[in-house]
């Protein structure tokens, strides 16, 4: 099975190593989905602690993770990251958060997340057609107020160590889905 790895640093990422990890975390993902069915898609896993602070609903505070859910979650963070950090190489001014999910009840079969995870490869490999040649990386904002600041290649890396966050938690409903396959 193919791993991710992240950079311990991103002070001298280029545009090409943006892409590069791109792929790499997309084709991780499609790795650890290859042998999974629909059935996997929509497994409720056992998560004891399971709690969504920006779950859409109180009904779903505390429900555990499909993969489907996962998946939709993990690429919309990353696709935000990427369309924030766009702006920020060009130069616009931090202006908020700039984010869309796909319902994530409708993801039900293994083939619209190998679609969601492709759509979102190319949404976030065309985010990087929108640098500039010098992008601008003094552009910076923090987050809060006692957070370092950011730019645009530590936007768009943050995205990803969302992702990597997500692999752990991929993983485990996999296992426990193919166990009570």
């Amino acid at each position: 099975m193919q791993t991710f790895v992240l950079p311990s640093t991103t002070e001298d990422l280029t545009v090409d190593d943006l892409r590069a990890l791109t792929n790499d975390m997309i084709d991780t993902m499609l790795d650890m989905i290859r042998d999974c069915t629909d059935r996997d898609v929509t497994f409720e896993p056992s998560d004891p602690e399971a709690y969504d602070a920006a779950a859409a609903t109180e009904d779903e505070l505390g429900i555990a993770w499909t993969l489907g859910h996962v998946i939709v979650h993990a690429t919309a963070s990353s696709e935000e990251a990427a369309s924030l950090a766009s702006e920020l190489a060009r130069g616009v001014e931090w202006h908020g958060r700039s984010r869309s999910e796909v319902p994530w009840r409708k993801v039900t079969t293994i083939e619209q997340c190998r679609h969601r995870l492709e759509e979102s490869r190319r949404m976030r490999l065309a985010s990087l057609d929108m640098w500039p040649d010098e992008p601008h990386f003094e552009n910076t904002y923090a987050s809060r107020p006692d957070a370092p600041p950011i730019n645009c290649v530590r936007r768009f890396v943050n995205g990803l160590r969302h992702d990597t966050d997500h692999l752990g938690q991929m993983a485990r409903i996999i296992e426990e889905s193919k166990s009570k396959a």
